[in-house]
Order: C-alpha cells, then sequence, then structure tokens
C-alpha cells in the first residue's frame, strides 16, 4: 500500500467514526506518541522526543476540550488531564523517561476502561450477538 493511499484510509477512518471510536483513537495516539518520546529520549534524539510529546499532550489537550461538564465524571477527568498535561510538560522539559511512564500508565488505564465501556455499551444497545 503506498503512503497516499495509507493516508487515505486513516482519513476515511477518522471521518466515519463515531464519537466513541474517536475517542478510542485519541486514546491509542497519545499511547502511541508517549512511547515514541520515551524511545527517542532513550535514543538521545532530542527534537523527535519532544516533538512526540508535544502531539502526546496536544491529544490530551484534545479529550479535555471535549469533556462534557453536566457530569461530576468530567471534573475528575479534566484534573486527571491536566495532571497528565503537567507531567508530560515535566518529562518534556527535563527529558526523563519517569514523568512519561506515569501518564502513559494512566492514559493505558483510561484507554482499557473506555473500550470495555465501548463493548458494554454494544452489547447493551445490540445485544449478544
Amino acid at each position: 500500500m503506498n503512503y497516499n493511499a495509507l493516508n487515505q484510509y486513516k482519513q476515511n477512518t477518522v471521518y466515519t467514526a463515531t464519537p466513541e471510536e474517536l475517542t478510542l483513537m485519541l486514546y491509542e495516539g497519545g499511547i502511541k506518541f508517549i512511547n515514541i518520546g520515551k524511545l527517542s529520549i532513550e535514543k538521545g534524539d532530542i527534537k523527535r522526543a519532544h516533538e512526540s510529546i508535544i502531539r502526546a499532550q496536544d491529544i490530551i489537550i484534545e479529550l479535555n476540550a471535549s469533556l462534557n461538564m453536566d457530569y461530576e465524571l468530567s471534573k475528575n477527568l479534566r484534573e486527571l488531564y491536566e495532571f497528565m498535561i503537567d507531567r508530560l510538560i515535566d518529562g518534556n522539559i527535563k527529558k526523563e523517561i519517569e514523568p512519561l511512564d506515569e501518564v502513559l500508565d494512566l492514559l493505558t488505564d483510561l484507554k482499557d476502561t473506555w473500550k470495555e465501556a465501548m463493548q458494554k455499551s454494544k452489547k447493551a444497545r445490540y445485544g449478544s450477538k
């Protein structure tokens, strides 16, 4: 598959995704960029580490901005997202892996929980097909 076809596929995936799937994609993207940032720090590629961590921050900022603040859970998530952004900034400034690992653990837990909630919602909506 050539690069343009892959980009078109990715673009179509985003355009046709449900809001729930988009949130999952954001979690997965954040995890991906944190891992790239960690690997880049280990390799001494400061520029790539910085760019990857900034991309992860942008994703978490987007997750934060998309919260519906009518729910108590959203207030808790907002605090968690703000903490994660602060830790990513710390990791980026100091080029340390520990803060990135903290965020990676949190983001992975959120992703897994979100995925489970999506599956339960789908079962409730469509039965156990």
